[in-house]
């Protein structure tokens, strides 16, 4: 695709600071990204309440700024807006906003706590999940996809791994749903007023829940992850209530919602491409693994990180100083010419194919990414390989969330009896 350049004098950033923008159809916003992507260094967007940002948009920037993350710090959020101060000293820091040392340990407890006998378990887990789910659309032929497929999957697979009494969980699914919906989109005024209250009561809430279980576990451990994590020692330390609690959020509204619009927007792609549907059902074990990354990369669950600048640095012949702020795209980094030759097109076979739809790499590298991958694959051949076949109907209808690439609902049809 040729792009016209950018005329001099203009404010090529402007486009992604309306608040319009994130509502344009998919098309519009890739074609904007694809203008930034042109530009010679990293382009400013201005922000209303704020001090704007440089937008990361080419794969090597967004990979650059990924891997030092002594320079680009995710403290004090990862976020637009950041997170209140309030709203860390009462929920505590995800590990998404911590740098150093504080991530570091963070990380390898958790990283300790997925033992290779909880990892197998999980994995026979996902596979048992993917056949009861896709059992029960063929009993009910229920008509939208998100509810009755795409949510429940990662929710019942990650409360299987922590060990989430079965009552609590339709509590927890309405609360992911509150907590979620409202991230990055624009709103009206009374609606902004309202909403973030309703969201951090089903955070609080959220966090309660399991800290209660937590502290239950710590005396009578099971063989699940939230009694690893309680009971673990490393180097003395094991997640603490606040702690517990924040990780839980971070893998429900992360682990469940990112998982839940890949496999939508799969679920999409493959009936809007039904020459890679065809290919990836003549031999599924064969082109699986390609399809899950490609639908990864072409939906990009999330959209954007945001990082702050810890000290100077210079890319792409722009110096950054210490307190700017730039922002990570995503999901322009996953449509960049020079990395994926035809970016917009849909291909199972595309290689190599490195996305980057689990972060750039560095210490922030998705700790889900293979569960993901193992949940996509599990669900689309129990999908794809029954007797009746399914296909999306209609486009999805999107959130127009600057934040992630969310899906709200999908209908979808039986193609055979």
């Amino acid at each position: 695709m040729t792009l016209p350049a950018l005329r001099h004098g203009t404010d090529p950033g402007r486009e992604l600071a309306e608040p319009g923008f994130w509502q344009q159809p998919p098309a519009h916003r890739l074609a904007a990204f694809a203008r930034l992507r042109a530009a010679e260094g990293p382009v400013f967007v201005p922000e209303g309440s704020g001090p704007g940002h440089w937008a990361l948009v080419r794969h090597a920037q967004v990979q650059e700024a990924s891997r030092l993350p002594k320079v680009f710090a995710s403290a004090p959020g990862v976020t637009t807006p950041e997170p209140a101060r309030w709203v860390r000293a009462l929920f505590g820091d995800s590990m998404v906003n911590l740098d150093g040392p504080d991530h570091a340990q963070l990380r390898k407890i958790v990283q300790r706590a997925f033992t290779p006998r909880l990892l197998a378990a999980a994995e026979a887990d996902i596979h048992a999940v993917a056949a009861r789910i896709v059992d029960d659309v063929l009993a009910e032929r229920p008509d939208e996809f998100v509810s009755a497929v795409a949510s429940r999957l990662p929710l019942e697979v990650i409360c299987n791994m922590m060990g989430i009494p079965e009552h609590y969980r339709a509590e927890i699914a309405d609360r992911v749903n509150h907590a979620s919906e409202n991230i990055g989109v624009e709103r009206g005024l009374a609606s902004r007023l309202r909403m973030p209250g309703r969201g951090l009561r089903a955070l609080a809430r959220m966090q309660r829940m399991v800290a209660g279980i937590g502290r239950e576990r710590r005396k009578h451990p099971t063989d699940d992850l939230i009694s690893a994590l309680v009971c673990a020692n490393v180097d003395g330390q094991a997640l603490g209530a606040r702690q517990l609690g924040a990780f839980f959020s971070l893998l429900m509204v992360a682990g469940v919602e990112t998982t839940r619009n890949a496999i939508t927007h799969g679920l999409s792609l493959l009936t809007d491409h039904p020459d890679q549907r065809d290919l990836l059902l003549s031999d599924f074990e064969k082109y699986a693994d390609g399809a899950v990354d490609e639908m990864i990369r072409h939906s990009t669950p999330i959209i954007q990180f945001r990082r702050t600048v810890a000290a100077g640095h210079t890319m792409d012949g722009h110096v950054f100083r210490p307190g700017d702020k730039v922002v990570l795209y995503y999901a322009s980094a996953n449509r960049d010419e020079a990395v994926f030759p035809d970016p917009d097109a849909f291909v199972i076979t595309r290689s190599p194919n490195p996305h980057l739809g689990f972060g750039g790499g560095g210490p922030h590298f998705c700790l889900g990414a293979h569960l993901a991958r193992v949940e996509m694959k599990a669900l689309f051949r129990e999908l794809l390989t029954r007797p009746v076949g399914l296909r999306a109907v209609g486009l999805p209808d999107l959130a127009g969330s600057n934040f992630d690439n969310r899906v709200r609902s999908l209908k979808f049809a039986f193609e055979g009896p």
